[in-house]
């Protein structure tokens, strides 16, 4: 695993042993950042199961303002803060390591004030497909506050793995297959989910 570009460019990223965690591959990432490329710049970023981190990290290294990690598995905490340590990366992130679920009801009840996110990427386990609905939910519903004003929330998931066209307020705007994975991208919607 590779940084694809920015200032990291090349740099050798470190993955989480065995099979419960499945890094983003460098090509699926390539095609994610293309997308997201006139986003980037100081963008505020929010990596959801983030495993070794390689996403976020390409955020930071393409300029995005500030990331947050959000990790609940323990060798995916260490490689994560194995791989911000070899890169040098000391700012600009914090790393919660909690579930998911945890983060966003922590987030929900943050108050008047929560931290909005601009990008929100998601990569559950595949094999964890409750996961995708019941966070999809959460973000289209009670956490549609932590989203800024015209955010993008991708989801990657298996490409046999059909998501919803809606979640709440969320709505898919694009969905890019590529190999047997997918992405999915959502936008929040002022129309009814009827």
């Amino acid at each position: 695993m590779r940084i694809i570009a920015g200032m990291y460019r090349s740099r050798v990223l470190e993955a989480p042993p065995g099979l419960s965690t499945r890094p983003t591959s460098d090509r699926l990432r390539e095609t994610l950042f293309n997308v997201l490329a006139p986003r980037m710049p100081k963008t505020v970023f929010l990596d959801l199961y983030a495993g070794s981190g390689a996403v976020g990290i390409e955020a930071i290294s393409r300029g995005a303002a500030r990331v947050t990690f959000v990790e609940h598995a323990p060798a995916a905490l260490k490689v994560l803060h194995r791989n911000l340590a070899r890169l040098g990366i000391t700012s600009g992130f914090h790393v919660y390591a909690e579930s998911v679920k945890t983060f966003l009801r922590s987030a929900a009840e943050a108050g008047p004030k929560p931290e909005l996110h601009e990008v929100l990427f998601l990569d559950p386990p595949y094999d964890a497909a409750q996961e995708y609905a019941a966070t999809m939910e959460q973000l289209g519903h009670s956490n549609a506050g932590i989203l800024a004003p015209g955010a993008v929330v991708v989801a990657e998931h298996r490409r046999k793995q059909a998501l919803e066209e809606r979640y709440g307020s969320l709505k898919r705007t694009r969905l890019l297959e590529q190999g047997d994975a997918a992405l999915s991208f959502y936008a929040m919607s002022t129309e009814s989910a009827g």
